[in-house]
């Protein structure tokens, strides 16, 4: 690794340390919620923000909050680094503590069966959870833990740079869109995170309990898809406008 690769991942670490101790300050001051602003880059030649890479060796053998413990792996993300769209879930379960890559039991198989559903694959596209341990139990996230993993969610999202980003269930969508509301209210409509379309629906978990409901996230994802295939058919009407517009005429 070069000097200015270890410079930038020791800067990294030192404002995720100080973004987690402001949390717990707040937390102590009964604060449930913060909210974080998303950096804006400035200027003619902004920084880029840090690669995944990057992120990933900050984060370590991670031991910020108690769930590693208990953990086999970090289950940091997989997929394309530069995705349009970035699918974000709750935890790793049993299945992906094991093998180290999110949503790879019986609920990631239905998500990987969504996702080819709308003419993607794995490969095209991020898949990260809020937390990179497995909860014992599979017992939800607690608060400490959330504010412990949540700055290298926000490193990630800033390296990807999505487009769009679908929020797998009620820990996912209200960690980032800093709200109570349930997932049954969040879900058939596109929120804004900092800028980028996010769309909540079910977890594939919750599907599995619930069949019932594969109709409605399955309308949930058509939006999604046109939502995606729209961004796509204007990245490339733009692309070649541009090319036209270079050509010189006689």
């Amino acid at each position: 690794m070069d000097e200015t690769a270890h410079s930038e991942i020791n800067e990294l670490r030192d404002l995720i340390g100080q973004t987690r101790a402001h949390m717990r300050r707040q937390q102590l001051l009964g604060v449930e919620r913060l909210h974080v602003a998303w950096p804006e880059r400035q200027g003619k030649s902004p920084e880029p923000f840090l690669p995944l890479t990057h992120v990933r060796q900050a984060l370590g053998e991670c031991a910020r909050c108690k769930l590693h413990t208990g953990r086999k792996t970090i289950v940091f993300g997989v997929g394309d680094p530069q995705a349009w769209l970035v699918f974000v879930g709750e935890a790793p379960g049993a299945d992906e503590d094991q093998q180290g890559e999110p949503f790879v039991g019986k609920a990631g198989q239905l998500l990987t069966r969504i996702i080819e559903a709308m003419k993607l694959t794995r490969e095209q596209v991020y898949i990260c959870n809020i937390v990179k341990c497995r909860p014992p139990a599979n017992r939800n996230p607690e608060p400490d833990e959330i504010a412990a993993c949540e700055p290298f969610l926000i490193a990630q999202l800033q390296a990807i740079q999505p487009k769009l980003i679908c929020a797998l269930g009620t820990f996912a969508a209200q960690t980032l869109l800093r709200t109570k509301e349930p997932i049954s209210k969040l879900r058939g409509r596109f929120h804004d995170y900092h800028g980028i379309p996010i769309l909540p629906t079910f977890h594939p978990a919750y599907l599995l309990r619930n069949p019932h409901e594969k109709k409605t996230v399955w309308e949930d994802m058509k939006l999604l898809q046109r939502t995606y295939e729209t961004l796509i058919a204007t990245q490339r009407l733009t692309h070649n406008t541009r090319i036209v517009a270079t050509i010189d005429l006689p």
